[in-house]
């Protein structure tokens, strides 16, 4: 209990917002049962802030306090390399000299720089144990395209689909417009690394204008687009996945909505939003599916989640068909905004109990890693030295 957890959050990220919400439940949640913590915001800039006062939403939410933010000293707190070893040391320029460690790290950030395995990245390389998925999950599953690729493979159905990036858009437009209208309209436009919905748009049978436009939109948050088939009769479904080896799967999620596509507005906005848990009036669960249905879906995000190689918590959404009952798997989020606390509460584990198991199994594969061999013994630079690997000789 005494290992001093740190929250990152913020960053230059499309969903900076909802890391700052997300973060502020983590944190209050991990004080209430006893542990310290330290706040690690990250601002859209990319500068590092460290601070007590960052774990109070207040600061990001009242306008009295927010403009603090910007005045705070900023390039005062270093990582200290040479003892970054299995944890993160950070230290204070100046007199005093100050020193945070952080022994564990539980990211809260969503979209890039973040929940795409950069961060990911780096705690692997200091050797400190974090919450949730590892790098090549996080950065798979951060592509749209990659992770129905898998989904296909793992043979969990899923949307037919095309994606392109924009210099073949640039150069190739009328060929792929062409193969998008061989698809089932109406059709879905997606910026493959993005989530909460931003940038996406839904296209009418036929409507290549508004394809372009919808295109260009989504070319403006990424270089990256994916064109799917929709699914019509929709029910929008979601189920989350927790644990390791043998994960979890929760109750279902079933989330009713106005418009076209369960939208940024839904998800964060009306009502207090949906993703939140506050929103309660456009979720259902466990959502209205019969009990075949529903194992079946749970068992496919279950089955996305080993073939991704998550670990911790992720989640899987699900499109439904009403009519035809067929099911479709259709992203996965490595880091689920507020953790989706509401559908863990739902599935019978409440916040503190969620939060306790996501720190143990940081730690149960942070120690699992120092049974694996990374280091390799070779022969090569003796045998350079001596000359005996050919070539021309290093002088």
């Amino acid at each position: 209990m005494n290992k001093n957890i740190g929250v990152f959050f913020g960053s230059g990220s499309t969903e900076h917002d909802i890391s700052i919400i997300t973060a502020q439940l983590i944190i209050a949640g991990l004080k209430g049962l006893g542990y310290p913590v330290t706040p690690v915001y990250i601002t859209k800039a990319g500068k590092w802030m460290i601070g007590e006062e960052l774990g109070n939403l207040k600061m990001f939410t009242d306008p009295t306090l927010t403009p603090s933010l910007s005045h705070r000293e900023r390039g005062k707190w270093f990582l200290d390399m040479e003892n970054s070893n299995g944890k993160m040391v950070f230290k204070k320029k100046g007199f005093r000299g100050e020193v945070v460690t952080i022994d564990i790290a539980f990211p809260a950030l969503h979209g890039a720089y973040g929940e795409d395995g950069t961060i990911q990245g780096m705690f692997e390389m200091l050797g400190v144990p974090y919450v949730g998925c590892g790098v090549p999950a996080s950065a798979i599953a951060m592509d749209k395209a990659l992770t129905k690729i898998v989904m296909k493979d793992a043979g969990v159905p899923t949307t037919k689909f095309i994606n392109f990036v924009k210099s073949d858009w640039d150069a190739n437009r009328g060929a792929i417009i062409d193969q998008i209208k061989t698809m089932s309209w109406p059709v879905f436009v997606k910026p493959v690394h993005l989530g909460s919905s931003i940038g996406i748009g839904k296209v009418k049978a036929g409507d290549i204008k508004d394809l372009e436009n919808k295109i260009e939109v989504a070319l403006h948050y990424d270089d990256k687009v994916l064109v799917e088939e929709g699914v019509e009769n929709l029910m929008d479904v979601t189920c989350c996945v927790i644990g390791n080896n043998e994960p979890r799967a929760s109750l279902l999620q079933e989330s009713t909505f106005n418009n076209d596509l369960f939208n940024f507005d839904d998800k964060y906005i009306s009502d207090g939003g949906s993703q939140t848990g506050k929103a309660t009036n456009n979720l259902i669960i466990p959502a209205r599916l019969d009990e075949a249905t529903t194992l079946a879906i749970q068992n496919s995000a279950k089955k996305v989640y080993k073939a991704l190689g998550c670990f911790g918590i992720a989640r899987v959404d699900f499109l439904y068909n009403k009519q035809t009952k067929e099911f479709f798997a259709n992203e996965v989020n490595p880091l689920p905004g507020t953790l989706y606390h509401h559908l863990w509460k739902a599935s019978g584990l409440e916040l503190d109990e969620l939060l306790k198991e996501l720190i143990r199994l940081a730690e149960e594969k942070s120690e699992q890693k120092k049974e694996i061999t990374f280091t390799f013994e070779s022969s090569v630079l003796t045998n350079l030295g001596k000359g005996k690997l050919g070539g021309s000789k290093l002088k």
